[in-house]
């Protein structure tokens, strides 16, 4: 076993492929002579080095015959590496590394793909640059020269390239190069140069995104620093703007739930004493079922003006979503904010209803909290919540401070548990489905799966009224568990392969750890597809539970389910979390879709959502499609996949499948 072990070893020293294993972070613990050389690195220098700083691109999962182009000191400039990746352990990973240049040339220069590379590299805007510390003398690609219009060949100094670094960022790269220097890890930093603009003489900004490795000697002393640099300044620009409305309510302006909550919490952490407003606005469902959307979100937004301008600072006021507003009173007691709480009703009965009926007012159903140091903001606002419930017991237009006596009324919901259970028990719950269409040819690729209680019983309750509920108590898990059941049975009875659903689970679920052992045992076990079937997951339940639903999300993933996150951009904040998040799709929120014909901002605000999602690999879907002139314009975004009353509202399930059985019929023309 020993000669055998040696002969292996002396077989990988001679071998002019490269083999390297790194930890998951890409640390390199073993390589092989060939693979040190493909990286310019001594071997003695290899091990502890970042491969994917040495090598820009190197696949950080699992991969096959990934192609690189790389930086070489041959006459040709480059060179093609092709990259393979598995792995080997729990927390090893095996890379395979050729280099392909002879072949891949001699390809490109056949089809002419060469000067389109260079083009690429051009229209990407990105570059490379090299750094020798000794001679102090900074090399820059072409491409990195073209883009601040400076003569090819062209060379600097680290202070001339300081001097066009943005003066609040140079501190952050020094701090960077000097513990890389140090250390001999990869680095990478984002920053903005400026240079005056050779035409209108008017200061340039852009944005790069560089990443680095540093070089050592033989003794350890730095040598040159080499990287790439991608001018990002568009994608930030995007960025930014989307960051801006991380706690923006879109339509109004106002602060989203998010900012409130937060903005109570930092009260209550604070040690501050307060109060918080709960306003629902009466009946206001009826202006956008009588006179449509556009005239209830105008309506809204000069709601919203209105009862800003009563407020004063530091008084805090957000759209919670729908039609419920609430404020956060920092240092008034209970009676001083229910004089607040009727100036705001006042203001809202006293608003001019332009486009309505002429003798309609809006009124607004108010409750109020007080707080102190030490509750939770969670009780905070289910007081709050409780009171707005007696307002509109009380018949609605009025103020209600919390009081302990308002928990009794709560004993009323309790009976919608108590429906839910026995539907579930004896067969109330039903499944209806939704199509998810191909804008362009009104293909129906599948149905999202919707639950609905159908007992007999009255008053009629739909999914927003006892859904909630639902996720209040363990009953959620049943119910999700029941609707998979449902879902994967009549996936079983229906083969055909086109057939696909989606189902919604909560966010209660999430937390459950058994739950995607379940989903994986349930198909499995009923030998369907895991392409036919996916999950939708809230953004909101995604970001509250992070750690669930990337755990869940990986292992139905790596089984080959679709994970979607539904409502996507509802708060922006999230979009940091992508990168986390194993999903294969997203759901565009319908806010953004329901004025995408009318309004500039929604159409660019989705045209980055698209653009996000088509450079992680993630397909998008509109929600919200109406009518026929958001599909035009959602078309002209790039948008391929659309939900929406104009495409096909819910129907029971039976007879979608009765409808199927029959034979297709394009949602598009079906809806219109």
């Amino acid at each position: 076993m020993t000669s055998n072990s040696a002969l292996y070893r002396e077989v990988l020293d001679r071998a002019n492929v490269g083999y390297g294993v790194t930890d998951p972070r890409g640390t390199l613990r073993w390589a092989n002579p060939a693979l040190a050389g493909l990286l310019g690195v001594a071997l003695e220098h290899v091990v502890g080095r970042s491969l994917p700083a040495l090598l820009p691109g190197t696949p950080e999962r699992p991969r096959s015959g990934l192609t690189l182009l790389t930086p070489s000191t041959c006459d040709q400039g480059h060179r093609w590496l092709e990259v393979s990746c598995r792995r080997i352990s729990p927390d090893e990973l095996l890379y395979q590394m050729v280099d392909v240049s002879a072949w891949r040339d001699r390809e490109l220069e056949a089809t002419h793909e060469a000067d389109a590379l260079r083009r690429a590299q051009v229209l990407g805007r990105m570059g490379t640059w090299e750094w020798h510390i000794a001679e102090d003398r900074i090399v820059w690609s072409d491409t990195l020269l073209e883009m601040w219009n400076m003569p090819k060949g062209t060379q600097m100094d680290f202070q001339g390239y300081t001097e066009l670094v943005h003066p609040e960022d140079l501190p952050m790269i020094q701090a960077v190069l000097q513990e890389a220097m140090r250390t001999g890890a990869g680095f990478n930093f984002t920053h903005r140069m400026t240079h005056p603009d050779l035409d209108t003489g008017l200061v340039v900004e852009r944005v790069f995104e560089c990443f680095g490795e540093i070089v050592h000697d033989e003794h350890g002393v730095p040598v040159r620093a080499l990287g790439t640099a991608h001018d990002i300044t568009t994608a930030r620009r995007v960025h930014d703007e989307l960051l801006l409305m991380a706690e923006q309510d879109p339509l109004t302006g106002l602060s989203n739930r998010r900012a409130i909550t937060r903005e109570l919490e930092r009260q209550l952490a604070t040690g501050g004493d307060g109060a918080l407003l709960l306003l629902d606005l009466d009946n206001f469902k009826d202006v956008n079922d009588l006179r449509g959307h556009a005239v209830g979100d105008r309506l809204m937004r000069s709601l919203a003006v209105a009862l800003r301008s009563r407020l004063e600072e530091p008084q805090l006021i957000g759209r919670l979503g729908g039609d419920e507003f609430a404020v956060v009173l920092p240092g008034l007691a209970g009676p001083e904010a229910e004089v607040v709480a009727h100036r705001l009703r006042d203001a809202v009965s006293a608003l001019p209803l332009v486009g309505v009926a002429p003798n309609s007012r809006i009124t607004v159903s108010t409750g109020v909290a007080t707080y102190t140091s030490g509750d939770a903001w969670e009780l905070v606002l289910a007081n709050a919540d409780l009171a707005l419930y007696a307002s509109k017991a009380a018949g609605r237009n009025r103020v209600t401070v919390y009081e302990p006596g308002h928990y009794a009324d709560t004993v009323k919901r309790v009976s919608v548990m108590d429906r839910l259970r026995t539907a579930l028990e004896t067969g109330g719950l039903a499944l209806h489905a939704m199509p998810m269409v191909q804008l362009v040819s009104g293909k129906v690729l599948g149905h999202e799966i919707l639950l609905r209680l159908e007992d007999g019983q009255e008053p009629y309750l739909g999914p927003a009224e006892f859904l909630p509920e639902a996720e209040r108590s363990n009953l959620v898990h049943d119910i999700d568990r029941w609707v998979l059941n449902r879902a994967i049975d009549t996936l079983v009875r229906h083969p055909d392969p086109d057939l696909r659903f989606n189902v919604n689970v909560s966010g209660r679920t999430l937390e459950d750890e058994d739950f995607a052992g379940f989903v994986l045992d349930r198909l499995a076990g009923a030998g369907v597809a895991p392409g036919r079937l996916g999950l939708e997951i809230t953004e909101t339940a995604a970001v509250t539970n992070l750690d669930a639903a990337r755990s869940l999300a990986l292992k139905l993933r790596g089984y080959g389910c679709r994970i979607t996150l539904d409502d996507f951009g509802s708060g922006f904040g999230s979009f940091v979390h992508l990168k986390h998040l194993p999903i294969t799709g997203i759901k565009i929120d319908g806010e953004f879709v329901r004025g995408i014909d009318e309004h500039s901002t929604d159409a660019v605000l989705v045209s980055g959502i698209v653009e996000i999602a088509r450079g992680l690999g993630l397909s998008a879907v509109a929600e919200w499609v109406e009518r026929p002139t958001q599909v035009e314009a959602l078309v002209r975004l790039g948008v391929r996949v659309g939900q929406g009353f104009h495409l096909g509202k819910p129907r029971p399930l039976a007879e979608v499948l009765a409808d199927r059985a029959v034979g297709p019929n394009g949602a598009l023309k079906s809806a219109r």
